[in-house]
């Protein structure tokens, strides 16, 4: 059979069974293939939506997912999507014709592998008729780790015929994740031991690690909390403060700042998470990673544990003393966590407008009357956090955050491929009218599916990040502000339920939605006061001029 046949009847076999993409003649055949041997295929209107999807749909799902694009103009298409994955470490394997080497006065020539891993992307291609499902393995275990691959598919390389070996080749097994050391052990356990106030924050890479990680924090008293990535995590844990970061509110920064040892686990402690180092500032904190090139590349740590999170944490726990006391566990940071973990719970005085809505207001009436049972994907902009924060989440299956890029624009299309990944919760999304007009295009991609899709359109006319940030310094805003749109009557022309809302009393249209079949999408297009957001507050801050 062809090579393209091989190479995706291989892929479906080793596990791809979602593919998101745009048909072209250069993946054309491979796609094909990849539907035959049983993988479900989202054709999208945009390669940067379909990349998008199958990053979200990958970080739900949490495996392989595979999107598939034509060469050339269709890898660049997609690039924003795959820059997105990289910095997210989604598995994800890029399926993308290629024009041969032998071929670069083709209008569709650009050094593919070159794009990729400028992205952080790593590159592989099929090098021969004799190699490909050997290249084509060596792709798919890599995208496995987390890190996002290209496979370049050359054209003359598909069209070659191979004989097809009847099944496709044994992948090997996976190394072992790493084991802590002794040392690194007793060291942690030490510290633990001495701590007043531990705090344990879990980052994406300690997905899996739910279970040893939360008794290694009953064992030693501390309190939990994620990053911004890893958000619902540890939702069924009373001790859990959310969110560690420029989303924490005023009543869990209190909390993480009088911490006297942070212990992170698969968290890069990045910018964001630190915000700017505020949330840390002196304290000691010890950095659990598989992955040597973490430890302190955001800032210096007093401890690196090189190890799997979950083997690390069983290993602390077991080595802890039997009774280690209270620590961070009283009554008072129980109440405090009672009162005050939720955003929704801080007290705020709803600001007016003619004909607009407070967008925290907005957040919480929906977060009362949408059900509990929800995937949330917010996109980024000055109005993030009344998506990211103000909706609960029922765990960290219910959450997506595509922000490592700080991109608008890549939430609608993410919580596609949320939703197909998760097909039991209702799928909501919160995007501004600056990033809801740029990826738009994929309203028709959740009309064709039947999704039943919540997109609150957070409308305040105007690029608000920008707004805010720039309007105390005298220039123009000519160029960041827009006339009012009429989102509803958009999103209506694409088969969408839509709703216009300036007022709670709006929201029946989102009731009579909710009651109804939810057989199409519905779009929001709420019409907000702008204002600067606490998310605004740090946003900038630390950026370089």
């Amino acid at each position: 059979m062809k090579v393209s046949e091989a190479v995706g009847r291989a892929l479906v076999q080793w596990g791809v069974d979602q593919v998101f993409g745009v048909a072209g003649s250069g993946n054309f055949e491979v796609s094909n293939a990849m539907v035959a041997a049983g993988a479900t295929y989202v054709s999208a209107r945009h390669e940067g939506g379909a990349a998008t999807m199958a990053d979200g749909y990958a970080r739900l799902a949490r495996k392989v997912t595979a999107v598939s694009v034509h060469q050339g103009p269709g890898l660049t298409n997609a690039m924003t999507g795959i820059a997105e994955a990289a910095k997210a470490h989604t598995p994800l394997i890029v399926v993308a014709g290629e024009t041969p080497a032998t071929m670069k006065t083709s209008n569709f020539w650009i050094d593919q592998a070159a794009a990729a891993e400028a992205l952080g992307a790593v590159a592989f291609r099929l090098e021969s008729p004799a190699t490909a499902l050997a290249d084509a393995a060596r792709a798919f275990i890599l995208a496995g780790t987390g890190q996002p691959v290209l496979l370049g598919l050359p054209l003359d390389v598909q069209s070659a015929e191979i004989v097809w070996p009847g099944s496709a080749p044994s992948l090997p097994a996976l190394a072992s994740p790493p084991a802590p050391s002794d040392e690194a052990i007793l060291d942690l356990v030490s510290r633990l031991t001495r701590a007043e106030r531990p705090l344990i924050v879990a980052g994406r890479g300690a997905f899996g690690a739910h279970d040893a990680i939360v008794k290694l924090a009953a064992g030693s008293g501390a309190l939990l909390a994620t990053t911004a990535m890893a958000r619902g995590l540890f939702n069924d844990d009373p001790w859990n403060v959310d969110v560690m970061g420029g989303f924490a509110n005023e009543t869990i920064s209190e909390l993480i700042t009088r911490a006297d040892l942070i212990v992170a686990f698969g968290a890069s402690l990045n910018r964001w998470t630190s915000r700017n180092g505020e949330l840390i500032g002196d304290t000691a904190v010890v950095q659990v990673d598989v992955d040597r090139t973490a430890f302190s590349r955001h800032r210096t740590v007093a401890a690196s544990v090189i190890g799997d999170a979950a083997l690390v944490a069983s290993a602390v726990t077991n080595a802890l003393p039997a009774s280690n006391g209270a620590g961070y566990r009283t009554a008072e940071v129980a109440q405090k966590l009672k009162d005050g973990r939720l955003w929704r719970d801080q007290p705020f005085e709803a600001r007016s407008a003619d004909g607009r809505i407070d967008p925290r207001t907005l957040a919480v009436a929906l977060d009362d009357l949408l059900p509990a049972e929800r995937i949330v994907t917010a996109d980024a902009g000055s109005h993030t956090e009344y998506t990211a924060m103000y909706l609960q989440v029922p765990d960290d299956r219910g959450y997506c955050l595509p922000l490592g890029f700080q991109c608008i624009g890549l939430a609608l299309a993410a919580s596609i491929g949320a939703a197909i990944a998760q097909p039991d919760r209702l799928p909501v999304v919160g995007v501004g009218d600056g990033g809801f007009m740029m990826s738009l295009v994929e309203l028709d991609t959740a009309v064709r599916l039947e999704l039943p899709l919540v997109v609150v359109v957070y409308n305040d006319s105007a690029y608000g990040a920008e707004v805010h940030h720039f309007g105390h310094s005298g220039q123009p805003l000519d160029i960041v502000q827009f006339p009012d749109t009429d989102i509803a009557a958009i999103a209506r022309g694409f088969g969408c339920t839509a709703v216009t809302v300036r007022s709670l009393d709006d929201l029946s249209g989102v009731r009579e939605w909710l009651d109804g079949d939810r057989s199409t999408p519905i779009v929001i297009d709420a019409k907000t006061i702008s204002f600067p957001s606490w998310v605004d507050a740090h946003a900038f801050v630390g950026e370089p001029k």
